[in-house]
């Protein structure tokens, strides 16, 4: 998740900030402190920094376990008319969809850009929970559900992430019993941690293996925290923020709404244009996305002499082409590595060009590539090592 703002909240920073709106996590007494840094997303506060080495964090997600409190908020859809309305607002079918399974989910306005992205899992013929991004797609679905026997809500969920080659040693601790063979990837099961039943995915915002936790109202969110650190102790486990998911989740090339990809972005420009499935005839965009472009505009950029930063020009031959969306330092490659987006397409593609990195910190040269930066396959998350 990309920090929309960062702030320190009344009770625990240094800031005194109007941010009474904004849902604070229920497992905050178990990790609060005055060194630690918020930003919000999803109308959520979550924490950006703990005070802890990010680096330090960082490796430990690539060779152990953390875990995180991040802020997605799931939304549920359910009634008879539930598929009708999905592939109503999704740009793919959704009736073949497996019970417990995740897919990937993008929403697009009428006009072809993108409205949202996140993972939908179907918990039974007529119940789906989509895990949405930053934005808002509650009162999108509302909207289109004027009409139809289904009803959309909000289940009270915030949602703990336990990612890292470890994850799944936990996940078995926590429960008491292997993980199953059938919980592949992007697989959802329902787990008992310590007496309480909760919805977990097989997936991850950090390209490593991972497992996503689901609570719900009536939830004893303290007792779950406890339940898992203990759980999670032998291994190793302890609490990381955004500082140390942040540049492995552009490692891994995955997109934020409304930081990578946006409302003016077709999925084709965003690089997204395999999860358009024009097969569902009724999704919302489809006609203007049979008439779009199909130029990928969004790749990554490597700098071995510089770190990209957010907001960064793009230059080609001394011409200003596009602007950074993200940028960070790669531990792992041991380059700056970014998010290149292009105002518009070239012959022969950007792919492969060299261009110009301009901003703050200077002007430097930088490799366009294709995403992710490296585990193009996902052995990774799939538990496998890399090739």
């Amino acid at each position: 998740m990309t920090a929309q703002k960062i702030v320190h909240t009344e009770q625990y920073g240094i800031v005194r900030m109007s941010e009474k709106r904004k849902e604070q996590s229920p497992f905050i007494e178990r990790w609060g402190a005055p060194e630690v840094v918020f930003a919000v997303y999803a109308n959520r506060l979550y924490p950006v920094s703990l005070g802890t080495d990010p680096m330090a964090d960082y490796w430990k997600l690539r060779t152990g376990v953390l875990l995180y409190d991040v802020p997605e908020r799931p939304v549920s859809i359910q009634g008879p008319d539930a598929v009708r309305l999905l592939e109503r607002v999704f740009t793919r079918p959704i009736a073949p969809m497996h019970r417990w399974r995740g897919v990937y989910g993008l929403a697009c306005l009428p006009d072809g850009g993108i409205l949202m992205d996140g993972v939908l899992m179907r918990l039974a013929d007529d119940h789906f929970w989509y895990v949405q991004a930053d934005g808002d797609i509650e009162n999108w679905l509302a909207a289109h559900a004027v009409g139809m026997d289904v009803e959309v809500s909000d289940p009270g969920s915030r949602v703990l992430q336990i990612q890292g080659p470890k994850s799944h040693a936990v996940l078995a601790a926590a429960s008491g019993a292997p993980v199953p063979d059938d919980f592949g990837y992007f697989a959802v099961k329902m787990f008992n941690f310590g007496g309480q039943e909760l919805l977990v995915s097989n997936s991850g915002w950090t390209g490593e293996l991972g497992i996503e936790i689901y609570g719900h109202a009536g939830l004893d969110h303290l007792a779950l925290w406890d339940h898992l650190m203990q759980c999670g102790e032998p291994f190793g486990m302890t609490m990381g923020a955004g500082d140390s998911m942040g540049p492995r989740r552009v490692e891994a090339g995955i997109l934020d709404n409304r930081t990578d990809i946006d409302r003016t972005m077709t999925p084709f420009a965003a690089g997204l244009g395999r999860f358009v499935n024009f097969d569902n005839p009724h999704f919302i965009g489809r006609a203007a996305l049979i008439e779009a472009g199909r130029d990928q505009l969004l790749f990554g950029v490597t700098c071995a002499d510089g770190q990209p930063v957010a907001g960064d020009q793009l230059l080609v031959d001394g011409e200003v082409v596009g602007q950074v969306t993200v940028g960070d330092w790669s531990p792992t490659l041991e380059v700056g590595i970014g998010y290149a987006r292009f105002d518009g397409p070239i012959e022969g593609g950007w792919l492969g060009r060299r261009a110009v990195v301009r901003g703050t910190r200077g002007e430097f040269a930088g490799d366009v590539v294709d995403l992710p930066f490296f585990d193009g396959d996902k052995r990774l998350p799939r538990g496998l090592p890399l090739d």
